[in-house]
């Protein structure tokens, strides 16, 4: 495989300004953490980044888009009240997304339309900070009951909002609304209000730009108390900026000003109880632990600070706190962070103007690494025109595209020595940035689509242009497609159709009709056909849990195979759609939507129409019979494998059928399977390799994938998997070794029992294995060594009793807490043992009657191979060439490298014929640009300058 490593493409990640779970920290919650649990990113350019932690799997399910002029300064989740059901049972309330920004509207976000739902604004000042109202609990009485409600007490969330004019905004989530309820303001001068939290259900704590910290009461809107911070430092401001106010359980007040200091307050009388310079600089942001014994602060200074408090001594009621730990994980400013606690789960999530949102362990603070999410967006807003060596890429509103050549092709390439010449640049207009750019694999058709707009351009080289330039065309799209939006966009290889998904996830297809005249437009045809999705079963949730509604059924992933005649999607939740392309006789009265055509909004009138009818030709639902069944977590990304002539290397039952359409799929829990888009049955390949056979290394990535490439050069069939930071190969020739294998490889002789037997007892060592890794992870990254750890206590005590030495007991410290059976959230926690013994046996006998593969011999002065890789670490040119099979060597089931920084995408610049052949590369192999976007090239915002640095 040829590589181009490119940097010259421009994609500047946005700061963060907001990060917030939706559901509040709590230590008395079994398991880690509950399936609706999310996290929404908040960045400066007015994307909201929705995050599913997935037990530390940390998967970026979508991002809402922004907009021009467009920020986002806060966010907050709110609970809505359960209703009653039938027989008596509760249903859950819905989770609700509201932000503000640099306005005086609080926003509240439609997650399944990925657009803004409603605005609330008033008559007062600029909004800088926003608070959500705990959750109501029930307390109990003193005759042990459950008190309920009082009668017209409201069990669900207000927010509280502080304005500029130093006015505090409650608005109320009633009734599914947003509506406003009070204005509290003090009566004193007009300061800003920079930071609010609530003290309990109806006690609002509020810090001030005025040096002051002030409580309020949301009943009666009376302000209860004034706490005076004194002047600033010498040399400073004479007032103090009380950027953060936070409360523990006990009702404690903690604040952090722009002296760079941490205060504790008395919760009862307010005063102050002890100060810390925690920072050289301001200090931006506090969070606090469930309990209430771990704060945590960010400041101007980079630094992120944890305290923790320790007992007083005797006779001493109150302990005293202290930082026991700093350091710098971010770059710049540390402005914001994020906490969410269960028994097995305890992190906070940082962020700041360096873009990266970094997650720190909180109750193993020093114990465990800190893990980086990527910057970077998870979807690729890349992709080329392997026929034209084209390489498009969007970035807010704008779409670049760039020619790459493979040496200078012309007398003025060859004086700069450039490989790569911008070629064309589309800017839009409006205010809402790109959700979804694509171009046609001819280069021909560019596809744009926004939360309001779909537009489509057609692309012509100008003539007499030396350098290549494109002529840019805007084509006209029928209304009715174009005016509501749409999530993705994708044109199918052939250039024919054109998929667009709605923002509520509604799918559909439209024609793009070619002329035969190069200097004439395409046109889309005035018919559209809307494509039905597989009826999926709901799955259950908990009251507690909250609901997230159908946004679990967004789209995230649609493709077309390579003859454009079978499309596929699948979901967050987990589900895959199908449907294929057939011919068909004239449509039936009405069966074609034309134009202008209204949509109807009963769902029955769709289910009675019939299949729609373009030119002929119509797309209906693959595999109604078995459809393919919903995975154990989301899609990540869907791709066909492009079909080649069998050879003799193909293994036994691997042969391929004429019209097979063979769909790899991958979760977010790096489970690939491949199944026969047409019937919906797993493919022979699949059968063979379960998940349990595929390689430790690649099931223990903690980076999702973002994108794929298949390499079909001299008859083998490679699959290329990328992700932020790692590129993966697998040969689809070979099945991947059994897990016994893989530790002891293959013995001669042995039976297919004897093999079983070996088998599981490889798998129940691993097994423990694992169960021991997981307990050292509470959410971020692995435990470190206590070798490498900067402040550590031993793991074992001698405790003695009187004077006694010899009666020492040793105890050990780091003592699990024991699992109850049942305690963890189904959704959560299964077990797979009995699962992965079925698959691995099935996959034995359909190998051949328990034979197994053999592996591969390493080479001469090579470290060991793991589990059948020739290795896997530092990557060299020689290695690279030797994965491509161009070494005599035995070939790689697979082959990895993290020798790539920050990936924004892989793209094809050559197109393979299916006897593997290319006219267009010299080598014939497959030729790919590796788009690279490390964090040291992006233009990143001035950091605060001090003599510690």
């Amino acid at each position: 495989m040829d590589i181009h490593r490119c940097r010259f493409v421009s994609y500047n990640p946005q700061a963060i300004n907001a990060l917030a779970f939706s559901h509040p920290p709590s230590a008395d919650l079994a398991g880690r953490g509950v399936p609706t649990l999310r996290l929404a990113i908040g960045r400066a350019n007015g994307d909201i980044e929705i995050w599913n932690p997935m037990r530390g799997a940390w998967f970026q399910e979508t991002v809402m888009r922004g907009g021009k002029d467009r920020s986002i300064e806060g966010l907050a989740w709110t609970l809505d009240p359960q209703e009653d059901g039938p027989d008596g049972t509760k249903l859950p309330g819905k989770l609700r997304l509201f932000s503000i920004g640099y306005s005086t509207a609080v926003t509240e976000w439609d997650l399944e339309n990925g657009r803004p739902l409603r605005h609330s604004s008033g008559n007062y000042g600029e909004i800088w900070c926003l608070a959500a109202q705990p959750r109501w609990q029930a307390t109990k009485g003193k005759d042990g009951k459950m008190i309920p409600p009082a009668e017209g007490e409201y069990t669900g969330q207000h927010l509280a909002a502080g304005c500029a004019d130093g006015s505090i905004v409650i608005l109320s989530t009633a009734d599914n609304e947003l509506k406003f309820l009070r204005l509290m303001r003090p009566s004193t001068k007009r300061a800003r209000v920079l930071s609010v939290t609530f003290q309990n259900r109806n006690t609002i704590v509020a810090g001030y730009a005025d040096s002051s910290i002030r409580l309020f009461d949301i009943r009666t809107g009376q302000m209860l108390r004034t706490i005076s911070l004194g002047k600033g430092p010498t040399g400073g401001p004479k007032e103090l900026l009380v950027w953060s106010v936070k409360c523990l359980p006990d009702g404690t007040i903690v604040s952090g000003d722009s002296a760079g200091e941490i205060r504790f307050w008395d919760a009862k009388n307010y005063s102050l109880v002890q100060r810390i310079q925690g920072h050289l600089a301001d200090t931006l942001d506090i969070a606090v632990s469930a309990n209430g014994d771990t704060v945590i602060s960010g400041g101007a200074d980079q630094r992120t600070v944890v305290y923790r408090k320790k007992e007083g001594e005797k006779g001493d009621k109150k302990g005293r706190w202290a930082e026991i730990m700093h350091r710098r994980y971010h770059t710049h400013d540390v402005k914001t962070f994020a906490v969410y606690e269960t028994k097995d789960i305890s992190i906070a999530v940082s962020g700041g103007p360096d873009a990266t949102p970094i997650v720190l362990p909180l109750r193993e603070f020093g114990k465990e690494h800190h893990r980086k999410l990527s910057s970077l967006p998870q979807i690729p807003q890349l992709t080329s025109a392997p026929s034209s060596r084209l390489v498009m890429s969007f970035w807010d509103r704008e779409v670049s595209l760039w020619r790459v050549s493979r040496g200078p092709a012309s007398l003025h390439e060859n004086l700069d020595g450039q490989r790569h010449r911008l070629v064309g640049k589309v800017l839009i207009q409006g205010e809402e940035n790109i959700s979804s750019a694509m171009l046609s694999a001819d280069g021909k058709t560019l596809a744009i689509a926004t939360i309001a707009e779909v537009k489509l351009f057609s692309l012509r080289r100008r003539k007499g242009d030396e350098k290549g330039a494109l002529r840019i065309q805007k084509i006209e799209v029928p209304k009715v497609l174009s005016d509501e939006g749409a999530r993705l966009v994708t044109i199918s290889p052939d250039g024919r159709w054109l998929s667009i998904v709605r923002p509520n996830s509604d799918i559909y297809m439209a024609k793009i009709q070619q002329t035969s005249v190069s200097n004439e437009k395409p046109q889309v045809m005035p018919q559209f056909a809307k494509l039905k999705r597989a009826t999926r079963h709901v799955r259950h949730e908990k009251a507690s849990h909250g609901t997230l509604g159908d946004y679990e059924r967004t789209i995230r992933s649609v493709v077309f195979s390579d003859d454009g005649k079978v499309l596929a999607s699948g979901d967050i939740s987990g589900c895959v759609d199908t449907w294929v392309l057939d011919t068909a006789t004239a449509p039936a009265s009405g069966a074609v939507k034309r134009i202008g055509a209204p949509d109807s909004d009963d769902d029955s009138s769709d289910d009675e129409d019939e299949d729609v009818v373009i030119e002929g030709e119509r797309w209906t639902t693959a595999a109604t019979e078995s459809p393919i069944p919903r995975m154990k977590s989301g899609i990540t990304l869907l791709s066909f494998r492009p079909n080649s002539t069998p050879t003799q290397k193909l293994l036994a039952n691997a042969t391929h059928q004429s019209g097979e359409a063979r769909l790899m799929v991958l979760t977010s829990e790096h489970q690939l399977i491949e199944f026969d888009a047409r019937d919906g049955k797993l493919s022979d390949w699949s059968r063979r390799n379960p998940k349990a056979y595929l390689p430790a290394e690649f099931r223990g990535v903690k980076d999702r994938a973002m994108g794929c490439m298949w390499d079909l050069f001299e008859g083998r069939e490679r699959l290329w998997l990328y992700g932020a930071s790692w590129l993966w190969m697998f040969d689809l020739l070979q099945d991947f070794p059994s897990p016994d294998e893989a530790e002891t490889g293959a013995e001669e002789g042995k039976t297919a029992g004897q093999l079983a037997k070996a088998s599981k007892r490889k798998r129940e060592a691993l097994d423990d294995d694992e169960d021991e890794r997981r307990k050292h992870n509470t959410g971020a990254g692995d435990r470190i060594p206590h070798s490498q750890m900067d402040i550590h206590f031993g793991t074992k005590v001698r405790k003695i009793v009187g004077s006694d030495e010899s009666q020492g007991e040793w105890i050990v410290l780091e003592k699990e807490r024991p699992r109850v059976a049942g305690e963890d959230d189904e959704a959560y926690e299964y077990d797979e043992t009995f699962a992965a013994t079925n698959e691995s046996t099935l996959a034995r006998l359909r190998r051949g009657d328990g034979t197994v593969v053999e592996t591969e011999t390493p080479q001469k002065g090579s470290r060991k191979p793991l589990n059948g890789a020739n290795g896997a670490g530092n990557t060299t040119k020689k290695q690279l060439v030797e994965a491509n099979g161009a070494s005599a060597q035995p070939t790689r089931r697979w082959w990895h490298t993290y020798k790539y920084r920050d990936i924004l995408g892989i793209v094809p610049l050559n197109t393979l014929s299916d006897d593997g052949s290319d006219d267009q590369s010299p080598s014939g192999m497959l030729e790919v640009a590796v788009v690279e976007r490390p964090m040291w090239d992006v233009e990143l915002p001035g950091r605060y300058v001090k003599d510690y640095e």
